[in-house]
C-alpha cells in the first residue's frame, strides 16, 4: 500500500460535482496558515447535470457540460481517486488510484459525493431502463435514439417498427420533464435524414404517478409544462405508474401495457455504498447532519449536497437534493469550517431558493424566479442564462454560447459517437 506523508492539517472533500468543487474554491485563500485542501473524485471533471438533457438533444456537445476540476481549484490539491475506507477514530481514509491504494491523515472529511441512480424501485429497470445521472448516460440516450431510427429503416413489420419508434420516459420531475421534450425535439429533427421513417411511427410518453408535473413548482406552471409537451406530440400521462419493464415494453399499474424498446428512468435515487459503512444516522439514505453541517456524533465529519439531509433554517425542511442548494450550502460551510478551525460559533443552514427552471424544448420553458412565474421563450432565455453564468471557465461560456447560437439556425447534429478502437475493429473482423 502507498502511503502519503501525513499532513498534521488537512480538510478532504470527497466529491467533485457542485457541492464538492464549490466547497473548495471557497475555501482557498480562507484558511488559516498550515492547512491545506485535498478534493478527492472517481472522475477528474464536474458534470453540470442539469444540463445532460441538452446533450440527449444534441444541443450541446457533451464535452460542453463538464468541467475539469484541476482548472476549477487551481490552489486545491485533486487527487483521482475512489474513497473506500474510513476511520473516523483514528482520522484515517483509503482510496484507490491509478496508482494503488492511497491512505493518509485528514483533520477534517467532508462527504459530498451525491448519490446514484437507483433502478431498483420498478421491477425490470435495472436491466432495461435507461438512467440520466452521468455524461455518459446522456450520450448513451441520444445513440440508442439513432439506433432505434436506423433499426426502423431495416425492418418491414408494422408492430415492431412501433415499438422502436415509442420512447418512454418515467418521472414527471425536472429531468424527466426535460428529457422528453429534448427527445420530442431531437427525433423530429433527426428524422428528416431517415427517409424510410415515417413521422407517425414516431412518439413520445410521459409517465408521472401525480396529478401534475413539475410538484417543486407551482401548479400553474405544471400545467403549462403538461400543455407545452402535449403541443410537441409527448403523450404525458398523469396519475400513472409503471409496475414492470422489459426489454419491449411497459407495463403500467391499471394492466395497461405500453410497446416500447427504449425506457428512460429518471427516478429514484441511492446513497453512495459507503454511507452505510460508516453507520451514520440516514434519512431516506442521505446522512442526517446538524444545521451548520456536521455529522452528529462524528467530529471531523461534515456533509453536503444531494448525500446530505440537512435542515434549511428558513423553512424547517430537508434541504431539496439540487445544485442550488448544494452551493448554498458549501458556500455556508467553507465559513462553517474556517469559523470552527479558529474557535468560533458556526451557523446554521439558512437559504431561500431563488428560483426553479425546467425546459419542455426548444425554445419553451417554466420558471418560477425570485416568486415570478414565466412561461414560453422567456423562461427559456432566462434558463439558458443562469447556466451559462454558472459555467467556471470563459472559454467554456464561449464555446456553449456558440454552440447553442448555432442550433437556433441549423438542425441538430445527428452524429452517432460509437468510440470504436482499432483493437475493437481487429477484433470483429477476425476471422
Amino acid at each position: 500500500m502507498n502511503t502519503h506523508a501525513t499532513i498534521s492539517m488537512t480538510i478532504v472533500i470527497a466529491g467533485g460535482g457542485f457541492a464538492g468543487t464549490t466547497l473548495a474554491r471557497a475555501l482557498e485563500g480562507r484558511l488559516p496558515a498550515g492547512w491545506q485542501v485535498v478534493l478527492l473524485s472517481e472522475e477528474s471533471y464536474t458534470t453540470f447535470n442539469p444540463m445532460l438533457a441538452e446533450v440527449v438533444g444534441a444541443a450541446v456537445f457533451p464535452e460542453h457540460v463538464i468541467a475539469p476540476i484541476r482548472e476549477m481549484v487551481p490552489a486545491t490539491r485533486f487527487i483521482m481517486g475512489r474513497l473506500q475506507q474510513v476511520d473516523s477514530a483514528r482520522r484515517i481514509l483509503v482510496c484507490s488510484t491509478l496508482a494503488g491504494p492511497l491512505e493518509f491523515t485528514f483533520d477534517h472529511l467532508v462527504l459530498a459525493f451525491g448519490q446514484r441512480a437507483n433502478l431498483k424501485l420498478i421491477p425490470g429497470a435495472a436491466e432495461h431502463a435507461l438512467p440520466l445521472k452521468l455524461v455518459g448516460d446522456a450520450m448513451h440516450i441520444r445513440n440508442r435514439l439513432l439506433q432505434r431510427l436506423a433499426h426502423i429503416e431495416l425492418i418491414s413489420d408494422d408492430q415492431q417498427r412501433r415499438s422502436l419508434g415509442h420512447f418512454v420516459v418515467i418521472g414527471g420531475g425536472f429531468s424527466g420533464v426535460e428529457v422528453a421534450g429534448a427527445v420530442a425535439d431531437f427525433i423530429r429533427s433527426a428524422h428528416r435524414c431517415y427517409r424510410r421513417v415515417n413521422a407517425d411511427e414516431l412518439r413520445v410518453s410521459l409517465l408521472h404517478d401525480s396529478d401534475r408535473l413539475l410538484p417543486e413548482l407551482p401548479a400553474r406552471l405544471g400545467d403549462v409544462a403538461a400543455r407545452s409537451l402535449r403541443r410537441r406530440g409527448v403523450d404525458v400521462r398523469l396519475g400513472t405508474r409503471a409496475m414492470r419493464i422489459d426489454a419491449h415494453g411497459v407495463d403500467l399499474v391499471d394492466g395497461t401495457r405500453l410497446a416500447a424498446d427504449t425506457v428512460v428512468c429518471t427516478i429514484g435515487a441511492s446513497s453512495n455504498p459507503l454511507v452505510e459503512h460508516l453507520a451514520v444516522p440516514t434519512l431516506r439514505g442521505r446522512i442526517v447532519t446538524e444545521p451548520d453541517g456536521q455529522i452528529a456524533g462524528r467530529p471531523g465529519l461534515w456533509a453536503l449536497g444531494d448525500c446530505a439531509a440537512t435542515v434549511n433554517a428558513a423553512d424547517g425542511q430537508t434541504s431539496p437534493p439540487t445544485a442550488q442548494f448544494a452551493v448554498a450550502q458549501a458556500e455556508l460551510l467553507a465559513r462553517n469550517l474556517v469559523e470552527h478551525i479558529e474557535g468560533r460559533a458556526t451557523r446554521a443552514f439558512k437559504y431561500r431558493s431563488k428560483g426553479m427552471m425546467a425546459t419542455t424544448g426548444h425554445q419553451k420553458a417554466v420558471a418560477l424566479v425570485f416568486g415570478l412565474p414565466l412561461t414560453g421563450l422567456p423562461a427559456w432565455l432566462v434558463w439558458r442564462a443562469h447556466y451559462l453564468m454558472r459555467m467556471p471557465t470563459l472559454g467554456r461560456k464561449v464555446r456553449i454560447w456558440v454552440e447553442w447560437t448555432w442550433g437556433l439556425f441549423f438542425p441538430v447534429d445527428i452524429t452517432h459517437l460509437r468510440f470504436t478502437r482499432t483493437a475493437d475493429v481487429d477484433a470483429s473482423s477476425a476471422p
